[in-house]
């Protein structure tokens, strides 16, 4: 599900009164009487942000927000409760919180932190989606041509990696050339950076 909030809460009262205001804004809704209900069906394909009550039966509030980071899950937090504390507000933000609210909700605060919780999720995905599209480009190198890949951006010239690998410079030319070519890069400074990384989304 894409840019959906998912709230966790077992007050159906606010469930329901959140699920209609954040209708109103034009926000995509999904409800969860408790923390086992959101963690058996989570899917890691899942964005958006997450609308979490600290006191809930079972598992609470923090120690599911702990649970997902552990799971992997970099859907972003709102942790909600009627109840705030200074330990509680610390334990959510170290897990990486992007609000901490406190009943009754601020409108005006709840909608933009959900924006902000949006734009973290496609800063994410994006780089995510980047690092894989990099992965599968590299994924074509021989292991010879990997070595010399690594050499080169290391800032090695050619006969330091040819003594180094225990081949001709002309060998480790030919190399060069085919995972240059391989990864459609024009010379070092952009083999470079999409080393580390840093290539233009295409």
């Amino acid at each position: 599900m894409d840019n959906t909030v998912f709230i966790i809460d077992d007050d159906p009262s606010i469930r329901d009164a959140l699920g209609l205001l954040l209708g109103l804004h034009g926000f995509r809704t999904a409800f969860y009487a408790d923390a086992a209900s959101f963690l058996g069906a989570w899917q890691p394909a899942w964005c958006g942000c997450l609308i979490i009550d600290i006191r809930m039966p079972g598992m609470d509030g923090l120690a599911l927000q702990r649970r997902l980071l552990e799971e992997g899950c970099t859907i972003p937090t709102i942790v909600i409760t009627g109840h705030g504390d200074v330990a509680s507000a610390r334990e959510a933000f170290r897990a990486s919180a992007i609000d901490f609210l406190e009943k009754p909700i601020d409108e005006a605060r709840l909608v933009a932190a959900i924006g902000e919780a949006f734009a973290r999720q496609a800063e994410t995905r994006g780089d995510r989606e980047q690092k894989e599209r990099i992965a599968r480009r590299l994924s074509v190198l021989t292991p010879r041509e990997r070595e010399v890949m690594e050499l080169v951006v290391a800032g090695r010239h050619n006969r330091a990696i040819a003594e180094e690998l225990g081949i001709s410079v002309r060998t480790v030319e030919v190399h060069k050339a085919r995972m240059l070519a391989k990864l459609d890069v024009d010379g070092v400074p952009q083999l470079v950076r999409l080393r580390l990384g840093l290539a233009e989304t295409e």
